[in-house]
């Protein structure tokens, strides 16, 4: 990724629409309500920090977004489409162009090196081999790891493993960077970097940046913090 490819996002842009989004999770003979009437509106180029405790809709409302879920109810249009009406297959390819998701556990795959698992995304596009490379070697060193290429996740410390996540996340440049509580399984000084990777990739990159978390620092870094508490959204 480069400065030069990054979309120009106008801030005053709307890159997700929620109105009134429910959704109900069957369980057994029980029913959750783990969304109820969710409306809410992110301009492009914000950082913007969902929080409220567990089980309070976070990562289920980042999951729509990312077409990972769909609503049971409601309305959710993202840059501008209501993907919902996408096939699985138009998801995927939706997601592999748009999102970048970083996950709290990290979700490298064990036997790959850094290199590897920075790719993965790409083997979906049609970039050769070469263009490939140049796009994860950008990734690594923007994340500060060009010179771990060749290690495998077992051969680096969590605050590393997250910050080769968040090089796979964005080595297909996306429009939106989703981020699931991605300090949670890291110690202070390593949260704090990745803190400062998801702010630069704000601020100079002009990344649209939705993070769920519970931690008041971490939120910190964000311009906007919306919370949700029992599946609603609380006003701002």
């Amino acid at each position: 990724m480069s400065t030069a490819t990054v979309p120009n996002i106008a801030t005053k842009t709307k890159v997700i629409q929620a109105r009134n989004v429910s959704k109900v999770f069957t369980r057994d003979a029980f029913q959750v309500k783990a969304l109820d009437n969710v409306s809410i509106e992110i301009a492009g180029g914000d950082f913007v920090a969902l929080m409220g405790p567990s089980g309070s809709g976070k990562t289920t409302l980042l999951n729509m977004i990312a077409a990972i879920d769909r609503p049971t109810a409601g309305e959710l249009l993202v840059l501008g489409q209501n993907i919902f009406t996408f096939s699985d297959s138009q998801s995927a390819k939706w997601r592999n162009e748009h999102i970048g998701y970083v996950f709290q556990t990290f979700n490298l795959i064990p036997v790959l090196t850094a290199f590897e698992n920075v790719e993965l995304p790409l083997l979906l596009t049609k970039l050769n081999s070469q263009q490939r490379r140049d796009h994860v070697m950008t990734a690594l060193k923007l994340v500060g790891l060009e010179d771990r290429v060749h290690h495998l996740p077992k051969q680096l410390s969590g605050g590393q493993e997250q910050r080769v996540a968040i090089a796979r996340a964005i080595v297909s440049d996306p429009t939106l960077l989703l981020a699931d509580e991605p300090t949670g399984d890291l110690d202070s000084n390593s949260a704090t970097e990745v803190l400062e990777i998801l702010r630069r990739l704000n601020q100079d990159f002009h990344k649209t940046v939705i993070m769920v978390t519970h931690d008041p620092h971490a939120a910190s870094y964000a311009h906007v913090t919306r919370h949700l508490e029992k599946g609603m959204l609380l006003p701002a």
